[in-house]
């Protein structure tokens, strides 16, 4: 019996989607199956928190409904906490504004395409292997590529791996304020603790234009540093089994199947959130003080929808992934841009997943490794 073309490009999905599915159940299971049971409905009421699935409620949480961006449980609130100053996520008006202008110089056009060849150069290296018929861990990949890369944003003179771990255990530590239940005891100190040899690595500015506030440039590397290292690999296991690396390879697709990739694999999948007065959402009241889980994941439509950049879903649903309005991530075209490189410098090898191995303690769903290796056929083309 033989399979159909379609059969098979569904079969494909599946496995993609069963592999992707494994970052959450593995590393946050309580909460992926209170967001399954209460996706039916744009927006639930648990108590005195608001649950928002919906792609229109989730865009008019963040552009309609006063937020504050300093309560507990938000990200504004663990980061200011936790820096003890005035953060990107944590400030009001024109301070809020002032700070996100300078974000937003280091990473617009000009500023990304300073810092391409930073993480361009631990592509090469660190995929160089690949042509060798040698395995491949895209963890380690991601987590040098990011550290460099917040190296270079905010002129530091720290060691990129060393930034970057210290990143992702802040993350890791501050990550229980985002989610229900008690804390374990400690959490706050080993959050505080490991922010301070964050603060530490990234206290040595490297030329002029650094970035001079410590707060500022710590929230800096722990957002990149962790959205990163959860997207890229995840990115690069969706294209093996899925089969899209045809489409990576093709220079007109590839923008597209980024920002793709980018929505299904939702990097931050909440966005924990306060209201800071009332409101309705889909007819579902919201009071002054309610928390919002602002569920990016179902709002971008990433649990039904796989990622095809010939059918892609409208760059307004896509981009919810990076927020909305005055909410709207400063780093999204970086992130793009990245993960395009990546994309453009895996293509050519096809490489399949050998190995995957869930990150139980990261802030983000991802992998702890994730081993693939060039198809067979490929390297028998390199090497005539």
């Amino acid at each position: 019996m033989t399979t159909s073309p379609s059969e098979s490009t569904a079969s494909a999905l599946r496995a993609a989607r069963r592999r992707d599915r494994r970052v959450y159940t593995r590393s946050h299971p309580l909460l992926f199956a209170l967001l399954a049971a209460t996706r039916g409905r744009a927006v639930t009421r648990v108590g005195g928190t608001v649950l928002v699935h919906g792609t229109e409620p989730y865009r008019q949480a963040l552009t309609r409904i006063p937020l504050d961006r300093a309560a507990a449980g938000t990200t504004g609130g663990a980061a200011r906490r936790l820096t003890a100053g005035e953060t990107l996520f944590g400030q009001e008006g024109a301070g809020h504004r002032a700070t996100r202008r300078t974000v937003a110089d280091g990473l617009g056009a000009a500023g990304v395409e300073r810092l391409r060849p930073v993480w361009q150069a631990v592509l090469t290296r660190r995929l160089a292997p690949l042509a060798e018929g040698r395995d491949v861990d895209l963890v380690p990949l991601a987590r040098e590529l990011a550290g460099a890369t917040v190296c270079a944003l905010l002129r530091t003179a720290g060691d990129p791996e060393a930034v970057a771990e210290a990143a992702a255990e802040a993350a890791a530590a501050a990550v229980r304020d985002h989610l229900p239940g008690p804390r374990p005891p400690g959490t706050t100190r080993a959050a505080g603790a490991a922010t301070a040899r964050l603060e530490a690595l990234l206290a040595a500015v490297d030329g002029p234009g650094a970035a001079a506030d410590t707060a500022l440039r710590s929230v800096l590397a722990v957002a990149a540093v962790n959205t990163t290292v959860a997207a890229l690999p995840r990115a690069a296991a969706w294209c093996a089994d899925a089969r899209l690396w045809d489409q990576a390879a093709d220079d007109r697709l590839r923008p597209i199947l980024a920002d793709e990739l980018l929505r299904v694999v939702a990097p931050s999948p909440l966005l924990p959130r306060a209201a800071a007065a009332d409101a309705d959402l889909d007819g579902c009241p919201v009071r002054a003080g309610d928390r919002l889980v602002l569920v990016a994941r179902h709002a971008a439509r990433a649990h039904r929808d796989a990622p095809d950049a010939r059918h892609p879903a409208p760059p307004a649903v896509a981009r919810l992934v990076f927020g909305a309005g005055p909410h709207a991530c400063p780093g999204a075209r970086l992130a793009r841009t990245q993960l395009d490189d990546a994309l453009a410098a895996l293509a050519p090898h096809r490489p399949t997943v050998l190995r995957a191995r869930p990150d139980r303690g990261a802030a983000l769903p991802g992998w702890s490794s994730l081993t693939v290796r060039a198809t067979t056929r490929h390297r028998v083309q390199e090497h005539r």
